[in-house]
């Protein structure tokens, strides 16, 4: 497999995943797709899709290719495989006002665990922290992935 593909394009991927869809690397192309649920059931079911509008015959199309040539293709890391809320833990944990610290690990417990979170890092003024830590780590999830999945990869 000598196809190469870019670490940032792999990372906004990731970043931008939807609860009912699947992303996938074309081994093939480098191309990244999105399949939606639906897509995927109605490709394996081999529904027929001659009567839809151009474009959702177009997406009906690479999801019969992903379920057809399943093996031309990696799956990107899930949201599940991501563990954001981890991420928000490790991240606090890094906090050494200890005083700040203890209120951030305190605020994301429980339902709007992230949003408190967000308020709070905006408060404290460490913001841009936060996100440089989060897009650290999403780069070594990304990395990692390309290294166990034999993905070249330029940044």
């Amino acid at each position: 497999m000598n196809i190469q593909v870019k670490l940032q394009a792999i990372i906004g991927e990731m970043e931008i995943q939807f609860e009912e869809s699947r992303t996938f690397l074309s081994i093939k192309t480098g191309e990244i797709i999105v399949v939606t649920s639906d897509d995927f059931r109605a490709a394996e079911d081999e529904e027929p899709f001659d009567h839809l509008p151009d474009w959702e015959q177009e997406d009906r199309k690479v999801a019969n290719d992903v379920v057809e040539n399943f093996e031309n293709y990696k799956e990107l890391p899930t949201k599940y495989e991501l563990n954001e809320y981890e991420m928000l833990e490790d991240f606090c944990l890094t906090v050494s006002d200890q005083r700040k610290q203890d209120i951030l690990l305190n605020v994301i417990k429980g339902k709007g665990a992230f949003r408190r979170f967000k308020d709070k890092i905006i408060d404290f003024e460490i913001e841009d922290k936060w996100y440089s830590y989060r897009d650290e780590r999403f780069k070594q999830i990304a990395i990692e992935w390309c290294l166990d999945n034999n993905i070249n990869f330029s940044e």
